[in-house]
């Protein structure tokens, strides 16, 4: 059952989201959209005690996030959502905050390039190259967990891929949640869910994915991961909600990934929408998945 905090702050996003995002927003340019949603998040509250230091790495801006009682060798390289167009460091640290404390690791997350001045595969690319950085500065492989949001998660799975075709060392685990990981739209929820979804709509998704994909197929293995092969994939957590319109593509990765042989951690939340984890303390619901992606990365670390 969700909680009455849930059901409020559903309907504020709506409203929100509508007023923010309406024709004068979309009149404007993309930087100016992306200064309007970085400004935006300036409201989010870090959690206490965390530890921010700014980094540069092969000239991209990044950050490492940690806490007092972060395990120094423990790391989530976190690759932040916003359709490959859209998002920060600023917007995702909070988020990348709650997730690190909760695991008892540091977290790194960078900005990749964004399209649709740098469409695919230069996401990809930039977040591969961070990866291989964290080896060169001497983190084990079996101590890295990729994780990411949205674009984050398809972002996060391609990585893998990448690395995985090229027989490179693998991270220890994967954290999808909400993954956009169907560009083409496929599934069944982008229409059931059309009406619930307080943040994403079907048209503008179907947009951002043809901007980031160039001259490429949205059926490509590596922009859309539901259509990869994931066989080797190391364990996978993927959370979703019913009220977005996403919540196909999660369940068509967790399916796909399955029949692969991979091992996946797979939950619906009811009544939740696109990314809800970024709620942080306010919602009940964000703090529990949060706590249980905290589990998720403990249990693998420890594993190993």
């Amino acid at each position: 059952m969700t909680s009455f905090k849930s059901y409020f702050l559903e309907k504020v996003i709506k409203l929100s989201v509508k007023r923010v995002m309406g024709k004068r927003m979309l009149e404007v340019g993309i930087e100016e959209r992306r200064q309007k949603l970085d400004a935006a998040s300036k409201r989010l509250r870090m959690p206490k005690n965390s530890i921010v230091e700014s980094i540069q790495i092969e000239g991209m801006y990044a950050e490492w996030i940690s806490f007092p009682d972060s395990l120094n060798d423990k790391v989530i390289l976190y690759l932040h959502g916003g359709g490959y167009e859209y998002c920060s460091v600023q917007t995702h640290r909070t988020l990348a905050a709650g997730i690190g404390k909760a695991a008892g690791a540091k977290v790194l997350i960078p900005e990749y390039r964004l399209a649709p001045e740098h469409p695919f595969p230069a996401a990809i690319e930039d977040a591969v190259r961070v990866y291989r950085w964290l080896l060169e500065e001497g983190y084990q492989a079996s101590n890295i967990i990729v994780a990411g949001d949205s674009a984050g998660g398809g972002l996060s799975l391609a990585a893998a891929l990448v690395l995985r075709d090229q027989n490179e060392p693998l991270p220890a685990g994967i954290v999808c949640l909400s993954p956009w990981v169907d560009l083409t739209s496929s599934g069944e929820s982008y229409e059931t869910n059309r009406n619930l979804d307080p943040y994403l709509n079907v048209e503008g998704v179907w947009k951002v994915a043809r901007e980031y994909a160039g001259g490429e197929s949205l059926d490509h293995p590596l922009i859309s991961p539901v259509f990869a092969d994931l066989t080797g994939l190391p364990p996978l957590l993927i959370q979703a909600g019913n009220h977005e319109i996403l919540q196909s593509d999660a369940e068509l990765l967790a399916a796909n990934a399955r029949k692969a042989g991979v091992d996946v951690s797979f939950k619906v939340w009811d009544g939740m929408w696109h990314v809800w984890q970024m709620s942080g303390d306010f919602l009940p619901e964000a703090r529990n998945a949060i706590q249980e992606i905290g589990k998720f990365v403990k249990r693998i670390f420890n594993r190993r």
